[in-house]
C-alpha cells in the first residue's frame, strides 16, 4: 500500500462535497502536471490512502481521509472542448491525461493545519512542507501518513 496527499481548493471541490457524491467517489479530473499524472498512472492502486487536502484556503491543511478507488483511465476532460481542462493535443486513441477515482474513507476530528504540519519533527522531510513544491499530487510516506492522522484525530 502507498500513501498520497492530494490537494484540492475547497471552493472547487471539497472533502465534504467528496462525502455527499454518490457511493462518495468521485474522479479526480482535470490534472494538467506530468508528474502527478504519472503518480497516477504508474504508481497508484487501487486501496492506497490519500490525505485530503484543502488547499488555497484559509488556513490550508488535511481535511480528511479518501482513498483510491480505481486504476488510472482516461480524463474525459480533456476531450471535451467545454471543460476547461480540454486539451486539443490529447486524443482518446493516446490519451495525455488520466485520472484515478477517489473514494471518502474516513473524517478526522480537525483539520491538520500546514502551520502545524511544518511544526511537527516527524513531517520535516514532507515533500509538500519542502520550499518550491507546488504539486497537486505528492507521495507520502506511512509514518508521515500516521503523524497526521494522529494529529487529525486529537491524539498526542
Amino acid at each position: 500500500m502507498k500513501y498520497w496527499l492530494m490537494k484540492s481548493e475547497p471552493d472547487v471541490f471539497s472533502f465534504e462535497d467528496l462525502k455527499s457524491r454518490p457511493g462518495q467517489t468521485e474522479p479526480w479530473d482535470g490534472v494538467r502536471n506530468y508528474q502527478a499524472r504519472n503518480f497516477m498512472r504508474d504508481d497508484m492502486q487501487v486501496g492506497d490512502l490519500i490525505l485530503f487536502y484543502h488547499s488555497n484556503t484559509n488556513p490550508p491543511g488535511v481535511a480528511g481521509i479518501a482513498q483510491v478507488a480505481s486504476e488510472a483511465y482516461p480524463d474525459p476532460t480533456a476531450f471535451d472542448k467545454k471543460s476547461k481542462y480540454y486539451d486539443p493535443k490529447s486524443n482518446p486513441d493516446s490519451p495525455r491525461w488520466v485520472l484515478v477515482d477517489v473514494k471518502y474513507k474516513a473524517d478526522l476530528k480537525r483539520l491538520v493545519a500546514l502551520e502545524e504540519m511544518k511544526a511537527m519533527p516527524e513531517l520535516q522531510e514532507m515533500r509538500v512542507l519542502q520550499r518550491g513544491n507546488r504539486l497537486s499530487i505528492t507521495p507520502v510516506t506511512q509514518s508521515e501518513f500516521e503523524a497526521i492522522q494522529k494529529a487529525g484525530m486529537g491524539k498526542a
